[in-house]
């Protein structure tokens, strides 16, 4: 649940399928830090403008140690579109069921003109290479955030 993610604390542990028919874990990042993104779904407005940050500054999270995972609920066939549609860079996790969301604390009730409903909260966690969460972004707002995302892992 959200309440116990926190600064310091273990990452919940993934493996997700990916897109081009790969996965994508946890463990498959020990030693290296992690973006890990969540966001509400493919080829939307939002959506598409914070992945195409991501993909036009991953070579400099690259040159920093860090990778990006991004992770929606949507299909890995979806992802395979969405990835070459904008040429990102960098694996799209696809968690149909929502239970990394749930691990994650990302699936949440929202609320849109009066109506309540589930849906993911836009969130970006820092992971060390230890598999610790070292900083939290959430209800992120996508202007700017990529690049504050790449000083916070230049400053660790």
């Amino acid at each position: 649940m959200a309440s116990e993610l926190a600064v310091g604390a273990p990452a919940p542990d993934f493996d997700l399928a990916a897109d081009g028919g790969r996965r994508v874990r946890l463990a498959d990042f020990k030693g290296q830090t992690l973006v890990l993104y969540f966001y509400p779904k493919d080829d939307t407005s939002g959506c598409t403008t914070e992945a195409k940050a991501f993909a036009a500054a991953a070579s400099d999270f690259k040159s920093a140690g860090a990778a990006i995972v991004g992770v929606s609920k949507d299909s890995v066939k979806s992802h395979d579109k969405f990835k070459a549609k904008y040429d990102l860079n960098f694996a799209l996790g696809s968690d149909a069921d929502g239970a990394v969301m749930e691990r994650y604390g990302v699936w949440v009730e929202k609320s849109m003109y009066g109506r309540k409903y589930m849906g993911t909260e836009r969130t970006t966690l820092l992971i060390d290479g230890q598999g610790r969460i070292t900083r939290i972004w959430r209800k992120v707002k996508v202007p700017g955030h990529a690049k504050e995302v790449l000083e916070a892992v230049r400053s660790r």
